[in-house]
């Protein structure tokens, strides 16, 4: 008797241990912004904000899944000349342009290390966005130049988008190295292409079924060993994305430049990105820090893209 209860104990701790690390929802923020690679540009994808909420549902089937994730999130995204300051429309080389969105996503993950992310988006391209006056904060907060040209900026039109995602491990070396394949495909009123691209880890990871690297990390129960309590690595991220629309280039899916101010221009079909980041996966925080190198998106573009990324989200039940 005194052996089994001993043995219970065991058992007991042995399963707060294994669990005791999960925590259901997170929330957190993202900002990007050209400024941070401290380069003294502030031109084309100029700034970014984001807020999101993930939520971990019941996972009834696990031998097929390992987890579910619930995500709600909403951005603004600031693009401009390779100058806020442009005053002649025919410098505009990237339009003015303010994206500003809601949406929501549902992410399933195998358990073979695969993941399918489903999502839609709606909001607006143009004035509607509140672009200029976004920029206009952060430039009046920071002292920077007064902005030039937003009355070029694209017009209004409403989006509404769906995006999907699929990412598959291909192989590992141990527990430090890993390379899984990168692929999405967008669908919608404003943005419409696809991508596909490789992503390399270095260092402290855990599988894609539970990670930073397929936002992941928010789960209800964990019913896995995790290859590592804290995730700690370095990623690359090359991909490659076909564009076949993009309203912050093009202005309106189904309207033309009646109004003969807004300034759009000649999407490249063929744009490619290489991602550097450092991910930290803890107990209850998550950062990630990354840069971002991106080809031309519009002919008429004299430079690349070039911005960083910093992500900071808390986890909790």
């Amino acid at each position: 008797m005194k052996n089994k209860l001993i043995l219970f104990v065991v058992c007991l701790f042995s399963g707060i241990n294994t669990f005791a690390q999960t925590h259901r929802n997170e929330f957190g923020f993202q900002s990007d912004n050209d400024s941070f690679l401290a380069q003294g540009s502030d031109r084309y994808y100029t700034n970014g904000l984001f807020v999101f909420f993930r939520r971990g549902l019941n996972v009834d089937d696990t031998t097929r899944f390992k987890n579910k994730v619930l995500g709600i999130e909403a951005g603004q995204k600031i693009f401009n000349p390779a100058s806020g300051q442009t005053p002649d429309r025919e410098l505009v080389d990237r339009p003015f342009a303010g994206y500003l969105y809601a949406g929501a996503n549902l992410n399933l993950l195998y358990s073979n290390e695969s993941n399918l992310k489903l999502g839609a988006q709606i909001g607006m391209v143009g004035p509607a966005a509140l672009g200029r006056q976004a920029q206009e904060v952060i430039h009046n907060t920071f002292g920077f130049y007064e902005l030039q040209g937003w009355e070029y900026q694209i017009r209004n039109n409403f989006q509404f988008n769906l995006q999907g995602e699929y990412n598959r491990l291909i192989g590992r070396a141990g527990k430090d190295a890993d390379i899984s394949l990168n692929t999405y495909a967008n669908l919608g009123t404003g943005f419409t292409g696809a991508g596909a691209g490789f992503l390399v880890r270095l260092g402290n990871f855990n599988q894609l079924f539970n990670s930073v690297s397929t936002q992941s990390t928010a789960i209800k129960q964990r019913g896995f060993e995790p290859l590592n309590k804290r995730e700690f690595f370095f990623y690359l991220r090359p991909m490659l994305r076909y564009v076949a629309y993009d309203a912050t280039i093009e202005g309106s899916l189904f309207n033309n430049n009646a109004n003969g101010v807004e300034v759009t221009l000649t999407r490249k079909p063929i744009v490619f990105s290489q991602q550097v980041g450092i991910s930290y996966g803890g107990e209850r925080w998550i950062f990630d820090l990354s840069a971002i190198f991106q080809t031309k998106d519009t002919k008429e573009m004299l430079k690349a893209h070039q911005w960083g990324s910093a992500t900071i989200l808390y986890r909790f039940n």
